[in-house]
């Protein structure tokens, strides 16, 4: 693996979330609901009922930053549910366009909220309501927002659609000795973010049935720092039996274990760099948000072992994680999260010698072609085929690999980028990729995606499209590629995913 990539990865984790952005609907009638907290009111289209901006633990503030999520403070008269609300505080380009994660528009630490996208008349089940999908934005651990995301057609193909927002950045994954030290017996440190998903998993296990939701039938999905947070999920004990899917779209898999007090030392070097020199916990919940958005550091769930007690590469491994039903996968140009500039011979020196020899063509074709593959078979795609045979000895898992690009795109763009697959998997082109763009053939493979992610969602098997979608098992070892030509591979990348597997996995400290 490229190293210096490596350590960097969590700071450009961005996930393109702005490929599926969303406007609240213009058009549509009150649709009033109640929950737990108090009514709510939406707006009703033709594909969706859609609630905005709904509260589901109290503001983060004061003594609740760096805190576990604490209840709601329950309202009586009804409250508006129409449009977004603020996104959590992020860096935010000044000039009003979206960020890397795709959210512009006001920021506050009184962030945690969600958005439900629910069909009009959910179709009534044995079990008494319509599947449900929890989604969990990307970009970093510190960009990015729930608001971003359209799911009127998961809702048109009765699906009910939580998108949810998390603490970001310093205020969501962030170890600090004073913080920790201060923290109430018993209380899970540094893991905000992770604790603010396991709470909009419980507001879904407590309220969801309102919109016409099953709640035990819930999917966890998430893309990048989402998908890795879908990992996270899987591997936290205090989550399970709140979902009983899961779906993984570029989220990593292989992760190097870092002790509370490397966190905590990684905290404060981080806050040294940003020219922060307090030194207790009151003095740093004084510091205005603004301040704690620009401190950098390597953001992601970590062992704090309280909430999370092993890396989910070491759930995954000692069979530690619930038994549910997996897809997971990844893109063909994982890559472009290193940009567009040229490697060189410096990145492609770095990668390990025992795994060249599996990348013969990339060799010959040059260093940038070397370290570019090596990386996306490194983070992403060997990581992905790892954990779809861990995972398959139980509940099936499903394994694909996202190669196609879209017609609007130059010829130059051969490769499907670090979360182009939003798009398809949501059927939603955003504000942003007009109608007249999206060719007969880019609106075919968003059909067919779409429609693998809503029977996952509805049955726990992707039974979509001409094709049959094999489980994965490592004997067999086939994919689904969704592609130009999409279908089942058999073998796929084996010798460089093989290689990849052999020189990482005794690096992360798996054993039983």
């Amino acid at each position: 693996m490229i190293r210096v990539a490596v350590v960097a990865l969590s700071a450009v984790l961005i996930a393109g979330a702005a490929v599926a952005q969303a406007l609240p609907p213009a058009d549509g009638k009150p649709v009033t609901v109640k929950i737990e907290s108090g009514p709510v009111v939406g707006v009703a289209t033709d594909k969706a009922n859609v609630f905005r901006d709904i509260p589901f633990a109290a503001p983060p503030v004061g003594e609740l930053r760096w805190a576990p999520p604490q209840p709601v403070k329950p309202w009586t008269a009804p409250r508006p549910a129409a449009e977004p609300g603020p996104s959590c505080p992020q860096p935010m380009n000044a000039n009003g366009t979206p960020n890397g994660g795709g959210a512009n528009g006001p920021t506050s630490e009184d962030c945690l909220q969600l958005n439900v996208f629910a069909p009009p008349h959910a179709p009534k089940t044995a079990k008494g309501g319509a599947p449900v999908m929890v989604w969990i934005h990307g970009g970093a651990h510190r960009y990015g927002a729930g608001w971003i995301y359209g799911g009127e057609n998961f809702a048109r193909d009765g699906v009910v659609v939580v998108a949810i927002n998390y603490r970001l950045g310093a205020l969501g994954y962030f170890a600090h000795p004073a913080i920790d030290q201060a923290a109430k017996p018993g209380d899970p440190v540094g893991n905000y973010g992770l604790m603010d998903q396991i709470a909009a998993l419980k507001w879904v296990q407590r309220n969801i049935a309102a919109f016409g939701g099953d709640p035990k039938n819930v999917t966890v999905f998430g893309e990048s720092a989402g998908g890795e947070s879908t990992l996270a999920l899987l591997a936290t004990p205090s989550a399970k039996g709140l979902y009983q899917k899961a779906i993984v779209e570029s989220g990593l898999g292989w992760f190097a274990p870092k002790t509370l007090a490397d966190k905590e030392a990684d905290g404060v070097k981080a806050l040294e760099k940003a020219g922060i020199t307090v030194s207790t916990a009151a003095e740093l919940r004084a510091l205005p948000a603004d301040k704690l958005v620009a401190v950098n550091d390597n953001y992601e769930p970590m062992v704090d072992g309280k909430l999370m007690t092993e890396t989910a590469t070491q759930a995954i491994a000692r069979g530690h994680v619930p038994d549910v039903p997996l897809i997971i996968g990844s893109n063909s140009g994982e890559d472009s999260l290193l940009g567009p500039m040229t490697l060189g011979p410096i990145a492609a020196a770095r990668v390990p010698a025992a795994v060249k020899p599996a990348y013969a063509a990339e060799v010959a074709a040059g260093d940038d072609a070397l370290a570019r593959a090596v990386f996306t078979d490194r983070v992403m795609g060997g990581p992905a085929r790892w954990v779809a045979a861990q995972t398959a000895g139980g509940k099936p898992s499903w394994l694909y690999y996202f190669s196609y690009v879209g017609s609007r795109f130059p010829p130059s763009k051969t490769r499907a980028s670090h979360a182009d697959e939003i798009q398809y998997v949501w059927e939603y082109w955003g504000r942003r990729t007009p109608m007249s763009q999206v060719s007969a053939k880019d609106q075919e493979v968003a059909s067919l995606m779409h429609a693998c992610w809503v029977a996952f969602a509805k049955t726990g098997a992707p039974k979509c499209g001409p094709t049959a979608w094999p489980a994965y098992s490592p004997a067999s070892d086939q994919l689904m590629e969704f592609g130009k030509e999409s279908g089942v591979r058999t073998h796929f990348r084996k010798a460089q995913l093989d290689a990849q597997e052999a020189a990482t996995l005794p690096t992360l400290a798996i054993g039983k």
